[in-house]
């Protein structure tokens, strides 16, 4: 795991007040880091175009285009000038050892974006859009510095942004680069050292990154003499739509747990491996509910077999249009892993939060309405559905950046919550469930040979069965 930060203003005073380093120093740091990602991927003299702006995120280009100069071809876009002591020093001395400027955007082979950094603000103006979208129109493959120009301090697009091939972010990696909203601007993300190592620079943070490294399948190894009772038994309801309860229990049955159950309204095609029952069976350690509830079973059935249970418990989807199931929440001494896709979460918000919220609101802030509701419910497990879901639990957050446009299908979140209740029928606390379930549940995504349109629910079931060869 890795740490983010919202902003990295308190560890670069560090820098200058306890390691005695300048903001020159930090600069050639900087740029150092970007040279070197264009020198592993470019042979030298290539051209280079970079557009800089009036301040320090314009300077690291500026002495970027400096460090290039002789190996490659760079030549600095200046739109706005240049206007912080820095941008004018880092161009007095690019001037120095040759660099060109143009006054115009022309085709390079690689082309950054170091118009502005982290600090931005405030919506693109019309001119630096219309700047941004020239740059994206260019063939060449792009760099942005710290961060895209166009997302602002959360990583919301404003509305224009920069759609970079790779980002260099400096220091520390920052939570906005981790907004949904970003992921279709950042491209590959790498974070580069600003004199002295990470583990110097960075202080302590309530959020992390995962990684493919975090993820620890379930062994049996260390339980030889177990049998199928040893490995627990996941209870899950099966309503409405009934392919969305098979689809969970068969993702659990696949994911370890001994038993798998499902409980049925009405009979059902169930798969072979599955069993059926129309109560939770007497043995169950976990249950899972919500996937295509709908309205199928009545509430003295779930308040006796659901609300009033001690069992971990998943719950997802139409569970969330249920204020009854929610009362669960409130429970203080169960192990409880709420999976909302952001509408969903609109709908958990309003009923217990008594506030109304939209999706986009949700998207914008997901950061911090998983803090708001983590420091409500530090008990209760979150995890926020989306292209980077978070799980927040006891006021710390993790962010799994590791899924694919493959997941972006009916089904997906059903496989979820069946590893979840998986991992929960066999002992796992309930934020190690949902750790390890978002994981595999990207992993096994990635492990698929298809085109993204065509992976199936199935597909990421029969997938992992491969986790334990990361």
């Amino acid at each position: 795991m890795q740490r983010l930060y919202r902003n990295c203003y308190a560890m670069d005073r560090k820098c200058y007040e306890e390691y005695g380093l300048t903001e020159d120093l930090l600069m050639e740091h900087a740029a150092e880091g970007m040279a070197r990602a264009i020198r592993e991927r470019f042979a030298a003299g290539a051209s280079v175009l970079i557009a800089a702006g009036p301040g320090n995120n314009g300077a690291d280009g500026i002495t970027l285009a400096r460090l290039l100069q002789g190996s490659f071809s760079p030549r600095l876009f200046l739109p706005l000038g240049v206007k912080s002591p820095m941008a004018k020093l880092q161009l007095e001395r690019a001037r120095k050892v040759g660099v060109p400027t143009v006054e115009e955007i022309e085709e390079a082979e690689i082309v950054v974006d170091a118009l502005f950094g982290a600090g931005l603000s405030r919506p693109l103006s019309e001119e630096i859009a219309g700047i941004v979208e020239s740059l994206d129109a260019l063939e060449g493959f792009k760099l942005a510095c710290d961060i895209p120009t166009g997302l602002d301090e959360s990583g919301w697009p404003s509305p224009t942004a920069f759609r970079a091939d790779l980002t260099v972010t400096m220091g520390a990696l920052k939570e906005a680069l981790y907004l949904d909203a970003a992921k279709e601007y950042v491209g590959e993300i790498r974070c580069v050292d600003l004199g002295v190592e990470r583990m110097l620079y960075e202080e302590e943070s309530s959020v992390r990154l995962l990684e493919a490294a975090d993820f620890l399948p379930p062994l049996r190894s260390d339980r030889p003499a177990g049998h199928k009772g040893t490995f627990g038994h996941a209870a899950v309801f099966c309503g409405e739509k009934e392919g969305a309860g098979i689809i969970a229990a068969s993702a659990a049955a696949r994911f370890g747990a001994g038993l798998t159950t499902l409980v049925i309204h009405e009979q059902v095609r169930a798969p072979t491996f599955l069993m059926t029952a129309t109560t939770v069976p007497p043995k169950a350690t976990a249950l899972a509910i919500g996937m295509g509830l709908g309205d199928y079973f009545e509430s003295e059935l779930l308040e006796k077999e659901v609300v009033d249970s001690p069992l971990p418990i998943v719950l997802d989807a139409d569970a969330f249009n249920k204020p009854e199931l929610l009362q669960i929440l409130h429970q203080q001494n169960r192990k409880i892993v709420v999976t909302p896709h952001p509408a969903e979460f609109t709908r958990l918000w309003r009923i217990l939060m008594k506030e109304e919220l939209d999706v986009e609101t949700v998207q914008r802030d997901r950061f911090g309405l998983a803090r708001r509701f983590s420091a409500r419910f530090p008990h209760v497990v979150l995890l926020l559905k989306g292209a980077n879901p978070i799980i927040a639990h006891l006021g710390e957050l993790f962010v799994n950046p590791l899924g694919t446009p493959a997941l972006a299908k009916g089904g997906s979140g059903d496989v979820l919550s069946g590893l979840i209740a998986a991992l929960l029928a066999q002992g796992y606390e309930a934020l190690d469930a949902a750790i390890q379930g978002s994981l595999a549940l990207a992993l096994a995504a990635r492990h698929y040979k298809g085109a993204d349109y065509s992976m199936l629910p199935t597909d990421l079931i029969d997938n992992l069965k491969y986790l334990n060869e990361e």
